[in-house]
């Protein structure tokens, strides 16, 4: 198991690193640049570029980088100058991170529960319910979603607050909104998890040997229909718990995705970097935990990966 971890540690260190330096230099071959106001003179931005060392040679930059990020240090914004990557990352993730844990926790939790009860109840109305819910939620997009949650819950009904995050009830609908593809995801592949272990042998050896509904269900059937879940896990959790643009703007939520898409259009190098740094970090470490589990809970994981 030492083995396991630390082989998927070595794999997940070198794919920060691969991720980290192609977008450096992808950054650098966008068209434009972070000083290219028309109303800025020559000598500005030469005085600009010598101050966030954009003058120097493309491979000292980029070995100034890493460097930099070994020490956990982002830089500076060209869009924000008074202000680091970093101090834009703390404010900016809380709200995104909060935002996500409610979103996950509505999404899983929901997500199991309709894709078993769907699966135990195959063929019935019950089921047609649960499918028809999860093929509407895979299918809506995000941003469609939330304008009919804050249409109906908060504009029509007046049940909930229609946007802002300043308390709990500020909190439902976005991540309702956030979740529920996830929760439809989860739904669809548990139930067609728990309907594929249904059929195995040590299935019906178990009914076959007097062995009640419940513990067959509970101990055969969903932990081992829930792997599927498990695999997908790893960056459904990044990619929620770092924020979706789209929910953040629909609601003013003061998230990640406001600076991320601003760093892009903007040539905000230094954003743009430790934006991506910062969630593929993220998002690798979030895999790398799948990864690990999956071995812990599945030994063949294990074994066959030596």
């Amino acid at each position: 198991m030492k083995k396991y971890i630390l082989k998927r540690v070595g794999i997940s260190i070198v794919t920060v690193f691969v991720l980290v330096s192609v977008v450096f230099f992808l950054a650098r071959l966008m068209p434009g640049g972070p000083f290219n106001d028309p109303k800025m003179s020559a000598t500005a931005k030469a005085n600009l570029s010598a101050y966030y060392g954009f003058d120097k040679p493309l491979l000292q930059q980029y070995l100034t980088y890493l460097n930099n990020l070994i020490h956990g240090n982002f830089g500076f914004s060209t869009k924000y100058p008074s202000r680091t990557v970093n101090d834009l990352l703390a404010g900016a993730f809380p709200y995104s991170a909060d935002l996500g844990i409610r979103a996950l926790c509505f999404a899983i939790s929901f997500g199991l529960v309709f894709g078993i009860i769907s699966a135990l109840n195959r063929g019935n109305k019950i089921d047609l319910i649960f499918v028809i819910v999860a093929v509407f939620g895979t299918s809506v997009p995000d941003f469609i979603m939330g304008a009919l949650l804050q249409h109906f819950f908060a504009v029509k009904w007046g049940l909930f607050p229609i946007a802002q995050y300043k308390g709990f009830a500020y909190t439902i609908l976005p991540s309702i909104g956030l979740g529920f593809y996830t929760m439809a995801s989860v739904s669809r592949i548990m139930r067609a998890s728990m309907l594929e272990v249904v059929q195995q042998d040590y299935i019906k050896t178990a009914r076959s040997k007097g062995i009640s509904k419940f513990r067959v269900t509970w101990k055969h059937q969903i932990r081992n229909a829930i792997m599927p879940v498990v695999t997908i896990l790893g960056p459904t959790v990044a990619a929620v718990l770092t924020g979706t643009f789209v929910i953040e703007s629909l609601f003013a939520i003061p998230g990640m995705g406001k600076y991320y898409v601003e760093s892009v259009q903007n040539n905000d190098y230094s954003l743009i970097l430790g934006m991506t740094a910062f969630y593929g970090t993220f998002l690798v470490f979030c895999n790398m935990v799948v990864d690990i589990l999956y071995g812990v809970i599945d030994p063949r994981v294990r074994i066959g990966g030596k």
